[in-house]
């Protein structure tokens, strides 16, 4: 007997919009997130699927069963923010410690207090106004994160700025469905069922860096060191998917479980293993969230009060933002970087959507007003993207318009000079030998928050991209000596290398590289030498050994050099 495969046929639905719908959303340049919002509601219940009844044959392209779709789709942001631990550190999140636990915090506090009294002067009660307050602050951690990974910015000011409010909205997630329960009229005591459900919050997050400190590298090296990649697979998966499961047992989010675990397994030796296995199913899964989010507006059911609930959207985005940009001031972050991370949270987020979905069922709200508000927070969803693009622009403006002592000055072009695009840990490096040997120099770097504390600090760095010819020609980059690139992303690196290369080709290039084939790979793009950082770490650590082993000099250089052109 062969038994149906649950939800088989909105898998090759999903799959076929992926990729057939995909590739010409990219073609015309729409955002990928917005792409998968539209086709979710293009080929969801409220879409195609309210024209079954009159052309049948529409059932073979339409989803009319939401649930596994979403309960799949979850996974993609459990997987999203375990991509994003695992290229993070504790060190790095302590760093991060005033805009989570600071700036965060007083976002959320704010923006409850300012949306629920609206919401409390427009007729609601109390509990109304108070779990729609919570609730409508927290913004889309999915869309967010992964807008700002498109476009390589989640390492930027405005990304951490905005990562670090989303790490503080998922850790108040607890107390808001607690709240929904206790308005709910569940429990008798308010007080000691708080304290409880706090206290296995935070005995479930301390097993599991205590487990994970002990368990995880163990775990990793037996299934590594058995040689089936089948096996390593799966205790990678168990770990993710265990750690998930135990935070929402105890009332957290899954994919803070997740985080979490991307932080664990970041300090070992198989992280870079595990990004690139895990990378294909991030994606999958993740554009299958974003299509079950599409799938959730209905428009013809409000079609009455489409104007008020677009209004009621626009009026969720613009005091969120209002309240975010001054407190982000207030917490020390620029003009440009406040601007823009206000704008880009300003929409509501999927949590939202099931916490208004427990008041309603648990009658705190009442159903027109959870039908009322679930399509204005994803309306506000849909406006993610666009919102990313208006934010960044508004950062940029406010960067050019507020730090005219950023841009290069007439006569900058006219001194021959080494030109340093991006001023890391690398970069930065390069400048100082430069310095001590009174080469001239000059940096370009698209983090305005750097550039101003290094222009404070007497360093020649201007604001931009690289890769921009018009300001490459500004700083006279026809007449300098040579070009180094320190960029540690591959694609920006190979971007900015071609792009100078067709340009000026006669102009000397020099790149840092990932690896070896990273290193070709700019080569091949106009570099006149790139050096794998990793790869030369241990070509050097090699020719230490070797002298410490009473080789000489010129037979260990020279074993090294041969090393070194194999590679």
């Amino acid at each position: 007997m062969h038994a149906e495969i649950p939800y088989l046929r909105e898998m090759l639905i999903f799959l076929a919009a992926a990729g057939l719908i995909m590739p010409l959303v990219r073609r015309l340049r729409i955002s990928p997130v917005l792409g998968f919002l539209c086709i979710g509601l293009l080929i969801g219940p409220y879409g195609l699927g309210r024209l079954t009844a009159f052309v049948p044959k529409l059932d073979l392209i339409v989803i009319t069963r939401t649930e596994g779709v979403e309960a799949i789709g979850e996974l993609g942001v459990v997987f999203l923010l375990f991509s994003i631990g695992l290229e993070m550190s504790f060190r790095q999140i302590w760093a991060m410690r005033k805009d989570v636990f600071g700036l965060g915090s007083a976002q959320i506090l704010v923006s409850a207090a300012a949306i629920g009294a609206v919401i409390y002067f427009h007729g609601s009660n109390v509990s109304t106004s108070v779990l729609l307050g919570l609730s409508l602050a927290l913004s889309s951690t999915a869309i967010v994160i992964q807008l700002l990974s498109e476009q390589m910015r989640l390492s930027s000011s405005p990304g951490r700025a905005a990562f670090g409010v989303l790490l503080m909205q998922d850790l108040a997630v607890v107390p808001i469905l607690f709240l929904v329960g206790v308005l709910a009229g569940h429990g008798s005591s308010t007080g000691g069922a708080a304290l409880t459900a706090f206290g296995e919050a935070f005995a479930v997050i301390l097993a599991i860096f205590l487990a994970g400190r002990f368990l995880v590298k163990p775990v990793l090296r037996y299934a590594g060191g058995s040689g089936s990649q089948e096996l390593f697979m799966a205790c990678v998966l168990l770990l993710i998917i265990g750690t998930s499961a135990l935070t929402a047992m105890a009332g957290l989010s899954m994919a803070l479980g997740a985080f979490l675990a991307g932080l664990l397994f970041a300090g070992t030796e198989y992280r870079h293993q595990i990004h690139n296995d895990m990378e294909p199913f991030k994606g999958l899964l993740l554009a299958l969230f974003f299509i079950s989010v599409g799938m959730r507006l209905d428009v013809a059911a409000v079609w009455d009060q489409i104007g008020l609930i677009f209004a009621a959207a626009a009026g969720l985005i613009v005091l969120k933002a209002a309240v975010l940009f001054v407190l982000a001031r207030l917490f020390g972050h620029s003009l440009a970087v406040s601007a823009e991370v206000a704008v880009l949270l300003g929409e509501g987020g999927e949590f939202a959507l099931i916490a208004v979905g427990a008041g309603a069922g648990l009658g705190v709200l009442t159903p027109p007003t959870a039908q009322f508000i679930i399509p204005v927070v994803v309306i506000s969803m849909f406006a993610a993207p666009g919102l990313a693009a208006v934010g960044r622009r508004i950062g940029n403006w406010l960067t050019h318009a507020n730090a005219e002592d950023t841009l290069p000055k007439d006569g900058d072009s006219a001194e021959r000079r080494v030109v340093i695009g991006g001023f890391g840990r690398v970069g930065r490096a390069i400048g100082k030998v430069l310095e001590d040997q009174r080469i001239p120099y000059l940096v370009i770097d698209s983090d305005a928050e750097l550039v101003a504390r290094e222009r404070r600090a007497g360093v020649p760095i201007h604001f931009g991209n690289a890769s921009n010819d018009r300001l490459l020609d500004q700083v006279g980059v026809s007449n300098a000596i040579a070009f180094v690139s320190t960029i540690d992303e591959r694609g920006g690196a190979e971007a900015v290398v071609s792009a100078l290369h067709r340009s000026h080709p006669n102009l000397p290039i020099y790149a840092r590289a990932k690896d070896p084939a990273h290193a070709r790979a700019l080569t091949m793009a106009g570099a006149e030498l790139a050096v794998p950082e990793a790869t030369e770490a241990g070509l050097k650590l090699s020719e230490a050994l070797l002298l410490s082993a009473g080789l000489p000099d010129n037979v260990a250089s020279a074993i090294i050099a041969q090393e070194r052109s194999a590679i």
